[in-house]
């Protein structure tokens, strides 16, 4: 019987720590501050070397506008005697030092720049040839990467300006049961340097962090629990175990092969 019920407690114990805690998210906003207004912050990206930037120029006059634009590509399908044009993508890698070389405008100086800010700067430089100019500027690599205890880790490709950590783990299926709400790592590249940053989900500051909203190539990594943590360690262990044995199991049956040639002749 006290094996039983020894039994019986272990089960109860083990079920227990493998199950993540059950505080839910924001635990501490309590519901007056859930009926008011809050500012959500500034979300506007900043660009950054390496940053990948559509730039496309308009104008009342198209003609006009063509020479700020890279050249079309023109190709031939086989079997056609015509040129088939396809308008090139007007994307500019920003360089190391913080650059794009612009047609006709030359070189500018882009980093620490939002997108409408470099807009408004080439509208204003090329106003005086250009009547009504109008520029577009897009960020074609917005993305964030997704690891650890969620449910569909990896890549995520932001369409919008506007990604914050809750979309983020949104988009990867929220957390498994084994993740840790209250640890979820951010690791961001900024000005040449790695920065680190914890969240708690279970806390309200989270909406008030300066990390709230993402950023280009910005890691999101999920900690795994006590209980999920001791469990690797088991399988690892039991792992080595194994195939310790079948490496003792293959040693003794090659001895055992030996012994029985030898022995028959």
């Amino acid at each position: 019987m006290r094996i039983k019920a020894l039994s019986i407690i272990v089960l109860l114990v083990s079920v227990s720590s493998c199950t993540t805690s059950k505080t839910p998210y924001f635990a501490n906003l309590d519901a007056e501050q859930m009926s008011g207004l809050t500012d959500v912050g500034n979300y506007e990206l900043r660009i950054a070397p390496d940053d990948m930037l559509s730039i496309t120029v308009s104008s009342v006059v198209p003609d006009a506008a063509a020479p700020y634009n890279l050249p079309a590509v023109s190709y031939s399908e086989p079997g056609k005697e015509e040129l088939t044009i396809v308008p090139n993508l007007q994307v500019y890698t920003v360089s190391r030092d913080g650059d794009i070389y612009f047609p006709i405008v030359g070189r500018i100086h882009v980093e620490g720049m939002t997108r409408n800010e470099l807009a408004k700067f080439i509208e204003d430089k090329i106003r005086p040839e250009l009547e009504d100019p109008f520029v577009l500027v897009q960020f074609m690599n917005f993305k964030v990467v997704v690891l650890g205890e969620v449910k569909i880790p990896g890549q995520i490709a932001v369409q919008t300006e506007r990604m914050s950590i809750l979309d983020a783990i949104g988009a990867a299926g929220d957390l498994t049961i084994y993740g840790e709400r209250e640890n979820v790592l951010l690791i961001r590249e900024e000005n040449g340097k790695r920065i680190y940053h914890r969240f708690d989900l279970t806390d309200k500051s989270l909406f008030e962090s300066p990390y709230f909203y993402l950023r280009q190539n910005d890691v999101i990594y999920v900690m795994p629990n006590k209980a999920q943590q001791n469990n690797a360690r088991y399988n690892q262990l039991a792992s080595y175990r194994i195939s310790v044995a079948g490496t003792m199991v293959s040693a003794i049956s090659v001895l055992v092969s030996l012994a029985i040639a030898l022995f028959i002749r």
